[in-house]
């Protein structure tokens, strides 16, 4: 079974509050017969858009192919949060990495959050970047070490944008008494992430990228040149980038056994009209501390959009039974708000929860593997890549270099041993260890 047709209408985005309120983009054509290009990028979420507008604009023939509509994936689905740093925070990074690089991660995650607050307003996209992410912590030892690691943060990398909340704080801004305290990001921020593709699809094509939409990519002969083969066409090309994350299937085993998908679920109630500012007094997003996190935040018309509950095989569960649960848990008083949207998606994570970029072979890159903070890093990876293609590899082999193991087990064992691996970290999340 191919996750890319497991749980949606082939060409169909899926019956989200952010599909229902996108901006307007007419669709793009089947690839049919075969073209020539410099560049093909294999996937039209974050991380193709952003390789093919900035190779469009270094003069690059580029073609996109997607298997569905332009964010149909993880990007067009996801909870909106543009986070700091990278998945990991930067006490591993500087145990993996040493302190000089952890330096270097840390710089290119904040160029990441700058890009998309950059290419929103340079290119007038149809949504905004609303600023404040909020960190929840459910343990007073969470706490503490929150509090202890934006010290450290202020100290080593001069970043003065969190704010500490103890539990009166964490309260008086979410509206429930479930948390200890934690503290609001304000360099982060969040945005409605099916707008932004949308947005990055239309700076990509008036940069003269060329994007064809259900044009499913079932085989790639490396070449060179590479040939890409969907089934009414195929596209030659000097370099391919493979921009499909949680989607890859079996396009390159190499990534896939480095890259595992999961899936996560997301609600949307009715508007909450007043009852929303003893939701969230201010605009910002939250997630929580638990291993499979809790994340949330209003919408612009003062929906709880609502995010938490994972699965790890084809299909989707009951989506509603799923995520409305752990939001009850932290807000009670939502029992009786109408569910009006409920939807999944796929992303993909590592064994690290570190991004992998690798060199697939020498005219193919690939980058994925987000693990959940992707708004931000997919962008930039999409300009690491084409940075390498113009001879500028610098920075891409640098986050390459960053350890990203096979899963154990191979193709035939890897899903049930992370599923074993998932249950006992969610019994700890409910046991409260």
């Amino acid at each position: 079974m191919d996750l890319l047709f497991a749980n949606d209408r082939p060409g169909e985005y899926p019956a989200s509050f952010y599909a229902a309120t996108r901006a307007d983009l007419l669709a793009f054509p089947a690839l049919e017969g075969e073209v020539r290009a410099d560049v093909c990028v294999i996937g039209a979420g974050y991380t193709g858009l952003s390789a093919a507008l900035h190779l469009a604009q270094a003069g690059y023939r580029v073609v996109v192919l997607e298997a569905h509509r332009v964010g149909f994936g993880a990007s067009g689905r996801n909870g909106g949060q543009v986070g700091s740093g990278q998945r990991l925070d930067q006490i591993e990074l500087e145990r993996i990495a040493g302190r000089d690089a952890a330096h270097r991660y840390w710089d290119m995650a904040e160029e990441a959050k700058a890009l998309v607050r950059d290419l929103i307003t340079e290119h007038a996209m149809p949504c905004t970047f609303h600023p404040g992410v909020a960190h929840a912590c459910w343990h007073d030892r969470e706490v503490r070490d929150t509090h202890a690691y934006a010290e450290k943060l202020r100290r080593d990398y001069g970043y003065e944008a969190l704010e500490p909340l103890d539990r009166a704080g964490i309260r008086s801004l979410i509206g429930s008494t479930a948390y200890k305290g934690g503290e609001i990001d304000w360099g982060a921020g969040h945005v409605h992430p099916l707008n932004f593709a949308i947005g990055l699809a239309r700076a990509a094509v008036a940069a003269g990228v060329v994007l064809h939409e259900n044009s499913h990519v079932t085989t790639i002969d490396h070449g060179p040149p590479a040939t890409v083969i969907t089934a009414k066409g195929r596209v030659k090309a000097d370099h391919v980038i493979l921009a499909c994350n949680g989607y890859l299937g079996g396009l390159e085993p190499s990534v896939a056994a480095r890259v595992m998908p999961i899936n996560n679920f997301i609600l949307a109630t009715e508007p909450l009209g007043d009852r929303a500012a003893e939701i969230l007094s201010k605009p910002v997003a939250v997630a929580d501390t638990k291993f499979v996190v809790n994340y949330w935040r209003l919408s612009e018309d003062g929906r709880l959009l609502f995010g938490g509950g994972e699965s790890y095989g084809w299909t989707f569960p009951d989506l509603v039974r799923t995520v409305r649960k752990p939001m009850l848990e932290v807000y009670p008083q939502l029992a009786d708000a109408r569910i009006d949207y409920a939807w999944g998606g796929t992303l993909a994570i590592t064994m690290t929860r570190l991004p992998c970029f690798a060199r697939v072979a020498a005219n193919v890159l690939s980058a994925s593997g987000y693990s959940g903070h992707g708004v931000a890093m997919a962008t930039l990876a999409g300009k690491l890549m084409a940075e390498a293609l113009r001879g500028q590899a610098e920075r891409f082999d640098l986050m390459a270099a960053l350890p990203t193991p096979r899963f154990p087990g191979g193709a035939a064992l890897r899903w049930p041993l992370l599923v074993l691996a998932m249950t006992w970290f969610s019994l700890r999340d409910r046991l409260g260890v």
